[in-house]
């Protein structure tokens, strides 16, 4: 198939309606959240109940609370960035790495906590929803997760529209319309070593999200339902990032439009790195409490799933940078 060349876009006046209603859903649904971080900071104990291991160290919580702050505020900053005129100069870089992060970190929430108040409205929350109350009220949870949701929504929203006027033409087509050089020796070799690293951390996921407690750390393996959902989530997003990648570098699924594999790619590559990422490092401090500690196997299963992400992530990259240079060359 003969691809046509999609057309600059053209900076407009302003946002459109959606996108002005979009932009203020994401802005608002930071306000909770960095609220509740500046008075932690500040030295208030609002929503922190006695005796939480919170209070143990003011400095740290200082420090770790400042630092969320930020990252929380990069929403603002994304918001504005996705709908002003300038935002379309921006290097493609410069905006895909700090929005596939974010898509990484709020997927699982966006998923994971609905699924838990439903698990938890059946009595199947374990022994996680006892510890949640002892580090902190549960009003928090409940504030935070819905201001994460709302700005997992409209930060998705904005970037859709977004992508859809500045890079229309990656997605466009469907699989079997894919040039050859855009899924060469290199894609294809990428695709089966995410997929035989993916083994080690989706079937121990999958262990644990069945409530199997081998190499889990005790602590871990008395969490109850809230932590199964967890785990099954981590193995679905590791069969959408799998899936992604195998689907676009042998073209499987050959009648499905390309922004069906490059979604796989993008939401399972960025959930299963960032938090695999996050845990990985969390574990290097390691709790007071022994029983808490990551074991070696949850270890692995973290730096196996990040690892997992980065390639397919690799992939999504690989295959932009590809059709892009396609449309360059034939607009040439």
């Amino acid at each position: 198939m003969t691809q046509s060349l999609a057309p600059a876009p053209r900076p407009a006046a302003g946002p459109g309606r959606a996108r002005r209603i979009l932009r203020a859903v994401a802005v608002v649904s930071c306000v909770p959240y960095l609220a509740l971080k500046a008075a932690w900071v500040a030295g208030s104990h609002v929503g922190i109940p006695e005796g939480s291991p919170l209070l143990d160290d003011r400095l740290t919580m200082a420090v770790i609370n400042g630092l969320s702050m930020l990252l929380d505020s990069a929403v603002i900053v994304l918001a504005l960035v996705l709908t002003r005129p300038w935002g379309l100069r921006v290097p493609a870089w410069l905006l895909a790495f700090p929005v596939w992060v974010a898509t990484g970190l709020l997927a699982p929430v966006m998923a994971g906590f609905p699924a838990q108040l439903v698990v938890r409205a059946f009595g199947a929350g374990g022994a996680s929803s006892a510890g949640r109350g002892a580090f902190l009220d549960e009003w928090v949870f409940a504030v935070v997760y819905t201001g994460f949701i709302a700005q997992g929504l409209a930060l998705g929203g904005l970037f859709v529209l977004y992508a859809r006027n500045r890079w229309g033409h990656v997605w466009r087509g469907r699989v079997w319309d894919l040039p050859v050089g855009s899924v060469g020796p290199a894609h294809r070799a990428l695709a089966v070593a995410a997929a035989v690293l993916a083994l080690p951390p989706l079937t121990l996921h999958a262990l644990w999200a069945c409530g199997v407690p081998a190499g889990l750390s005790e602590g871990a393996a008395d969490r109850g339902g809230e932590f199964y959902v967890l785990e099954a989530l981590y193995v679905v997003f590791l069969l959408a990032a799998v899936t992604g990648a195998v689907l676009l570098a042998f073209r499987r699924g050959r009648a499905l439009p390309v922004s069906v594999p490059l979604s796989l790619v993008w939401v399972g590559s960025g959930a299963v790195a960032c938090w695999g990422g996050w845990l990985s490092l969390a574990s290097l401090g390691g709790p007071a409490d022994l029983s808490d500690r990551a074991t070696p196997l949850m270890n692995l299963a973290y730096a196996g799933q990040m690892l997992v992400g980065l390639l397919v992530a690799a992939i999504g990259v690989y295959h932009f940078a590809e059709r892009s240079a396609g449309t360059a060359r034939r607009a040439a």
